[in-house]
C-alpha cells in the first residue's frame, strides 16, 4: 500500500495527487491533510446537512445559467455583474487569460503557482521568471519586479498576494502604484487568492482600482475561502471591456449546480465565514510558534492559510513527506517540482491545534527520531539542492530567462533564429557558466560545465533607447502588520509608500527601435508545438520530452457579509 501511495506523486508534475487518488490507493480513510489549502472551519456542520438534505436536487437538474449565479455573487460582494467573470474554478480563468490577453509573454515571480508558469509555456509563450531569493525570505520586491520586466520588454505581469507557497503579502498601497507604473503593459494580474486570510490590512483588496484600470484584472478564489476545493468555482474582476471579454468565452452553463447552492445560500451564514477566517488567523499564529520551536526548522511569515518551512540540513523534503504519510496518515505538499523550490521546503496548510500536535509530533519523529540526537532522514544523493537559488531557479533564468542555448527552437521545429536575449552565455575561464545579470538581481551560483561543450561568443543585445537600463535597488523585506513577533523572523518594518522614482517609467508612446534579432522573427501565430521569442515549453523546462515523467524530486530545474472584495459590508 505504502509503495502505491507515494507513487502517485512521481506522477504529477507541479501539483500533488488529489486526495480521492489517496484514498483509493489507501485502506479507504484519507490522511489528515496539510497539503490542500482549504478552510477546514467552512461550511458549518450544519451548512454540509442543509446540502446533504438537498443532493438530489442538486445532482438531478441543470443548474440556473452562469449569468444568474454571478449576479447572486455580486448582489453578495457589492460588486457590478458587468465587471466579474465567473470560472469553473481560478484555473479555467487563468486559461482564458492566457489564451486570449497573454500574446507572446508573461513576467512572474517564482516560486508560485503552478499555472502561472505551466499554462503560458504550454502554449508556447515566454515566461519571464524572477526568482525569489531565499536569503530575503522569499519577499518580493516590486521595484526590482518592475526594473525586471522593463529589461526583459514583458508585456503581461503577473503578481500573487499572498503568493502561494510562501504567503508573502504586499501592502494595498504598493500594489496600487506597481499597477499604474506597469500601465503601458498588455495587462496586469493580480491573484488574490489567499487575501481573504490576511489580516495585515484592513482592506487589502485592489478590486475597486481594477475596475478603473484598462488592463488589470484581479483573480479571486472561492474555493480556498469556503472550503469547497471541490466544486470548482472562482471569479475574476476587471472594467467591463476586459471581463465581458472573458465572460463572452466562457460556455453558458460553465457552473454546477453545487455552486450555485453554496452561492445561494451564502447570505444567510456571513457571521460564520467571518468567525471562520478569524479561527484560521489565530491557528497560524499558534501553529507557527509550533513549528518554530523544532530544531533546524525555518518557518517564514505568512498571511495565507499555510505556511512554507525550511527543513533542517540533511533533510530530503521527498523522504519526510512519504515517512508523514506512511508512517503518520499525514499528507503534507513537498515544494521540490515547484519552479523557485526545492525538495528542502515545505508548504504546510493550517490546521486545528489538535492536528497540529499530531503534525508536530510526526516531524519530530522523522526528523529527529524519538532521542532528537540528529536527523534521522539521510540527505540523497540524487535529490535536488537545497537552496532555492540553485537547481530550479539556476536553469530557469539561465534558460528561460533568455539565455537558453542557441538552436533551441530550431530543434523543436521553429526554423526561426533566436532574438539576441536567447542567445548562449559566454562561458568563462575553467568551463564555469555564468548566469545572465537579471536586473541587478543577485546572480546564482556558477555551475561547472563540461569542457566539451562548445564556447559560443557572447551577443551583444541592443536595448531600446525607451526602455529604462536597471539600477540596483536595495531589497527590503517588509514586515507584515499583525504577525506575531515572537512568530516571524526578523525583519525591517513595512517600508512607506515608495516614491514614483522607485519604479521605472513606462516607455514613450513613440515606437522603440526594434533590436535586429527581433526584427528577423516572423510575424503571425507561433507555429504550433514552438516556442514563441525563445521560451521553452512546459516539458523543456521540466527536462523531459514531454512524454516521460519528472523527476520525482524536482525539476532541474439580519447579518453582516464580510464580502470576499475587501471593500466593506453589505447586508445580509
Amino acid at each position: 500500500m505504502a509503495d502505491n501511495v507515494t507513487s502517485l506523486f512521481r506522477s504529477t508534475a507541479a501539483h500533488s495527487p488529489s486526495m480521492a487518488a489517496l484514498t483509493r490507493e489507501s485502506d479507504g480513510a484519507g490522511p489528515v491533510d496539510f497539503c490542500i489549502p482549504c478552510n477546514p472551519y467552512f461550511p458549518t456542520p450544519a451548512m454540509f446537512e442543509e446540502m446533504a438534505a438537498r443532493l438530489r436536487d442538486i445532482v438531478t437538474y441543470y443548474p440556473s445559467s452562469a449569468d444568474t449565479i454571478t449576479a447572486e455573487l455580486c448582489s453578495l460582494l457589492r460588486l457590478p455583474p458587468q465587471c466579474v467573470a465567473m470560472g469553473n474554478g481560478s484555473t479555467e480563468l487563468i486559461t482564458w487569460i492566457d489564451h486570449l490577453l497573454v500574446r507572446e509573454s508573461l513576467a512572474v515571480p517564482v516560486p508560485t503557482f503552478g499555472r502561472w508558469t505551466d499554462q503560458p509555456m504550454e502554449t508556447g509563450k515566454r515566461v519571464d521568471m524572477f526568482p525569489l531569493q531565499e536569503s530575503s525570505g522569499f519577499a518580493l520586491d516590486l521595484a526590482q519586479y518592475a526594473e525586471f520586466i522593463r529589461a526583459r520588454g514583458t508585456r503581461v505581469a503577473v503578481v500573487c498576494n499572498p503568493n502561494n507557497p510562501d504567503g508573502g503579502f504586499l501592502h494595498k498601497h504598493a500594489v496600487v502604484q506597481f499597477m499604474d507604473a506597469m500601465a503601458d503593459l498588455d495587462l496586469v494580474v493580480i491573484d488574490e487568492s489567499f487575501l481573504e486570510f490576511a489580516d495585515a490590512e484592513n482592506e487589502p483588496s485592489v478590486v475597486q482600482e481594477a475596475m478603473l484600470r484598462p488592463n488589470v484584472i484581479v483573480l479571486r478564489s472561492l474555493g480556498k475561502n469556503f472550503g469547497l476545493h471541490g466544486i470548482r468555482f472562482g471569479y475574476l474582476v476587471a472594467n467591463p471591456a476586459l471581463a465581458g471579454r472573458v465572460r463572452s468565452m466562457l460556455p453558458k452553463w460553465n457552473l454546477n449546480s453545487f455552486a450555485e447552492h453554496v452561492v445561494f445560500m451564502l447570505k444567510e451564514h456571513g457571521a460564520e465565514y467571518a468567525q471562520s477566517l478569524h479561527q484560521v488567523r489565530r491557528d497560524r499564529m499558534d501553529m507557527s510558534g509550533q513549528l518554530s520551536s523544532l530544531p533546524g526548522l525555518t518557518v517564514y511569515p505568512s498571511q495565507g492559510n499555510f505556511l512554507f518551512v525550511r527543513l533542517p540540513v540533511g533533510a530530503e523534503g521527498t523522504v519526510v513527506r512519504d515517512r508523514l504519510l506512511t508512517e503518520h496518515r499525514i499528507l503534507v505538499r513537498e515544494c521540490g517540482n515547484k519552479i523557485g523550490s526545492s525538495s528542502r521546503f515545505l508548504r504546510l496548510v493550517v490546521r486545528p491545534q489538535v492536528d497540529v500536535r499530531r503534525l508536530v509530533t510526526g516531524l519530530e519523529q522523522v526528523l529527529y527520531g524519538t532521542s532528537r540526537r540528529g536527523a534521522a532522514v539521510p540527505e540523497q544523493a540524487t535529490g535536488t539542492a537545497y537552496s532555492s537559488g540553485t537547481a530550479a531557479v539556476d536553469r530557469l533564468v539561465s534558460e528561460t530567462n533568455g539565455a537558453g542555448t542557441r538552436g533551441l527552437a530550431q530543434a523543436a521545429g521553429a526554423g526561426m533564429p533566436l532574438p539576441a536575449a536567447a542567445s548562449a552565455p559566454a562561458v568563462g575561464a575553467g568551463g564555469v557558466m555564468p548566469a545572465p545579470a537579471a536586473a541587478g538581481l543577485p546572480q546564482p551560483e556558477a555551475r561547472p560545465v563540461p569542457q566539451e561543450v562548445p564556447r559560443p561568443q557572447p551577443v551583444p543585445q541592443p536595448v531600446p533607447q525607451s526602455v529604462p537600463q536597471p539600477q540596483p535597488v536595495p531589497q527590503r523585506l517588509p514586515q507584515p502588520a499583525g504577525f506575531p513577533e515572537p512568530f516571524s523572523r526578523p525583519a525591517p518594518a513595512a517600508p512607506p509608500l515608495a516614491p514614483a522614482a522607485a519604479f521605472p517609467a513606462p516607455p514613450a508612446p513613440a515606437p522603440a527601435p526594434m533590436p535586429a534579432a527581433a526584427q528577423m522573427m516572423p510575424t503571425g501565430p507561433t507555429p504550433p508545438g514552438v516556442p514563441a521569442r525563445g521560451g521553452l515549453t512546459a516539458a523543456q523546462v521540466r527536462g523531459t520530452d514531454g512524454l516521460s515523467m519528472a523527476p520525482a524530486t524536482g525539476r532541474p530545474g439580519a447579518q453582516s457579509w464580510p464580502d470576499a472584495a475587501g471593500m466593506g459590508q453589505a447586508a445580509g
